[in-house]
């Protein structure tokens, strides 16, 4: 592995083989936090973003997010070029949303800017998932900030526990649509988060070595080669993939593990559809890492 490519990246089951950079690899090489959230943010809540932003900056942290609307960008202009990462969904050449051009373009000269597609990919539903998996691989943390209950932010959130890492969430008001994510992963475990101490207090004590610990750990599924199984359209029983699992969902939750293990598919590749099916409001995520189809 090139000797540029972000260290904790390298430990995730899925890490993708090869990325596009441009910046500074060294962005990623020490601490790093993840700040992602609701696109249509409130002020309120992009206003936080800001304050929490800057002072994990200056808590010597480089702050991380996915260069979308709302929160994201939010974070992403806080702290500055110099002082971000930004991971895209797109090709490196595309720039997506269009009103974040120049932003884009400042991360890419003074702070870092990734992505495993090839230049010239478009904006497509299906990549923005495998985009939240470099997001909360590269860092040791992520901070949820407004999440509704299907959004991309939740799916980076249980990514990073499956990637053991840390996950925060700032409480909302509980009729507001946008903190029923965050509120549910409070509920759930997450820590609390009020302010960049609450951060800092947890990541003060998080070991690279080990890949930190977390209380919201999910079981550890099979280990897989390291390929873009996301990417194939297997064949099973005359059945592609995606219909494999389909057609072993209902409406009564199963166990992930025994998806895997009565589709025969490897591990990853279940995971991947099942992220792809969440996305769409098809599939329910469930506690004890169940999943059930959509009632």
């Amino acid at each position: 592995i090139d000797a540029d490519y972000p260290p904790l990246l390298k430990h995730i089951d899925d890490a993708p083989p090869l990325l596009c950079a441009m910046g500074d690899p060294s962005k990623v090489s020490g601490g790093t936090v993840a700040i992602v959230g609701a696109r249509n943010a409130s002020a309120l809540g992009r206003k936080f973003a800001r304050t929490l932003a800057m002072d994990l900056r200056e808590g010597g942290y480089t702050v991380v997010s996915g260069l979308a609307r709302g929160i994201d960008t939010a974070a992403h202009e806080a702290v500055g070029a110099g002082s971000t990462a930004a991971v895209i969904a797109t090709g490196i050449d595309i720039f997506y949303p269009p009103e974040n051009e120049a932003l884009q373009k400042s991360i890419s000269c003074e702070g870092l800017l990734l992505t495993e597609m090839k230049p010239g990919t478009k904006p497509q539903a299906q990549l923005f998932p495998r985009r939240n998996r470099i997001i909360s691989g590269i860092c040791q943390g992520v901070v949820i900030i407004e999440a509704a209950r299907r959004s991309g932010s939740l799916i980076t959130a249980r990514l990073a526990l499956e990637q053991n890492r840390e996950v925060f969430a700032v409480p909302g008001n509980p009729l507001d649509p946008r903190a029923e994510g965050a509120n549910r992963l409070i509920r759930d475990g997450a820590t609390l988060t009020r302010n960049a101490n609450d951060v800092l207090e947890v990541l003060s004590a998080w070991n690279t070595q080990s890949l930190g610990s977390n209380a919201l750990q999910l079981e550890e599924t099979a280990d897989a080669p390291l390929d873009t199984c996301h990417d194939r359209a297997e064949i099973v029983g005359g059945m592609t993939s995606h219909d494999t699992i389909i057609d072993l969902l209902g409406t009564a939750a199963v166990s992930v593990d025994d998806l895997i293990r009565e589709s025969g598919l490897e591990a990853r590749l279940v995971m991947a559809i099942l992220l792809e099916l969440e996305v769409a409001g098809r599939v329910d995520r469930l506690p004890h890492q169940r999943v059930c189809l959509t009632g």
